[in-house]
């Protein structure tokens, strides 16, 4: 590198780190001000340290974990000045911004904090996972057939939280000595949260949600259809008039693999002209913050092997999953896609035709046996109560 490349390289990181020091200051004034009413001390505290695009994974705990603060109270600690920014508008617990291990344990002190969830296995929960006090319980963002969801980090943490029967089978199945006491069934906490914003539809057509997952951060996860069968499929149903489209790609599609964020480009100009084309047809491309939302409005799901999966089962409604194209993506032997249709990429054309004999047949009773298996009592406030019950326990044992 020449000197003038390397003098350029050095005021290019000056200037970016000003602009970081200058955003972190607006952020933390921002916080303070929307913080002035918060407690002075937070029974339970949520560590994240990813960034914005993954805003996403605690966003879905903000509603139940809102529901426990009303006996423990909650904040969110986050890692990053522009992961504030995104939670704080919409964030129903105070926000605090942490941005190291000191600033951490600070707060847990001066707070009186007992317990902190964990929504991932981002490295930087490990330097947190240090502090002896706290009782550490992992929550995950998501029940899946995903092989992430038996990683060896949960050992790390004092519980893991997990949904059902299905996810204990999962972990102590993958898991060399795993203690399966640690693992606290409480079902999903989040189908408790009723819907409140579904957009109605008069038309004649049946509503089919396209929710493909990211590609994955490796070959093994690679369960991402974007890039696979995405455009194909696409351009199938909205050619057809029998269907209207929401479309609803995973934040994250793309990060890593061009193929995927190309693919998601091409869908939504698809999707776009389609809208100009026929606009009474309502295809719909989704971006509202909760996908049960677009759930709650389709008649039929399509998606990757993903939580979308799982967290369609309660609805009892069609649900076709695609296969992965990557032969390192693990498939479970046994779950959704051993009692699911599985749509292979050189079929994706041929999608409106499959989904029309499934919405014309009984959704399977195995389909339905498996809302049980994995999320146990689905009862109209069960997994809530499930929740706050396994708090209290792990609390008062801590």
């Amino acid at each position: 590198m020449t000197f003038a490349a390397t003098t350029r390289r050095s005021l290019e990181l000056v200037r970016d780190r000003a602009a970081g020091t200058l955003l972190e200051r607006r952020v933390r004034a921002r916080l303070a001000a929307a913080n002035a009413g918060a407690p002075d001390r937070f029974d339970c505290v949520v560590y994240f340290a990813d960034g914005a695009a993954s805003a996403y994974q605690v966003r879905q705990w903000l509603q139940p974990l809102a529901e426990l603060a009303q006996t423990h109270p909650v904040a969110v600690l986050v890692h990053r000045p522009t992961t504030a920014a995104a939670l704080l508008p919409d964030s129903p617990l105070p926000v605090f911004l942490t941005t190291g291990i000191g600033q951490v344990e600070n707060f847990m002190n001066s707070h009186g904090v007992r317990l902190v969830f964990y929504v991932n296995n981002n490295r930087d929960n490990f330097t947190v996972l240090r502090l002896a006090s706290p009782v550490h319980v992992h929550l995950s963002h998501g029940e899946s057939d995903k092989i992430s969801m038996a990683s060896n980090q949960l050992k790390a943490y004092d519980y893991a939280f997990i949904a059902g029967t299905a996810s204990r089978e999962r972990i102590l199945g993958n898991l060399h000595r795993m203690d399966p006491a640690k693992l606290v069934e409480v079902g999903r906490p989040q189908l408790d949260i009723p819907v409140r914003d579904a957009r109605p539809y008069d038309g004649s057509r049946a509503t089919v949600l396209y929710a493909p997952t990211w590609e994955g951060d490796r070959p093994a996860m690679s369960y991402g259809s974007a890039a696979s069968h995405g455009i194909a499929l696409t351009k199938a149903l909205l050619a057809d008039p029998r269907y209207r489209l929401i479309f609803r790609p995973h934040p994250r599609t793309g990060v890593r693999l061009g193929a995927h964020r190309a693919a998601v480009h091409e869908i939504n100009a698809l999707m776009r002209k389609a809208q100009q084309q026929d606009p009474g047809a309502g295809h719909l491309l989704d971006k509202r913050p909760d996908v049960a939302t677009a759930m709650a409005e389709a008649d039929v799901c399509i998606c990757d092997i993903s939580a979308v999966a799982m967290d369609w089962l309660p609805y009892a409604k069609p649900l076709l999953v695609t296969r992965p194209v990557d032969p390192e993506a693990e498939i479970q032997n046994s779950g959704v896609t051993a009692v699911v249709p599985l749509l292979d990429a050189e079929d994706a054309g041929d999608v409106p035709g499959i989904l029309a004999g499934m919405l014309a047949r009984p959704v399977p009773e195995a389909q339905r046996a498996l809302v049980e298996h994995h999320f146990g009592d689905t009862a109209p406030g069960a997994a809530s109560r499930r929740f706050a019950s396994a708090v209290e326990q792990v609390l008062q044992a801590g």
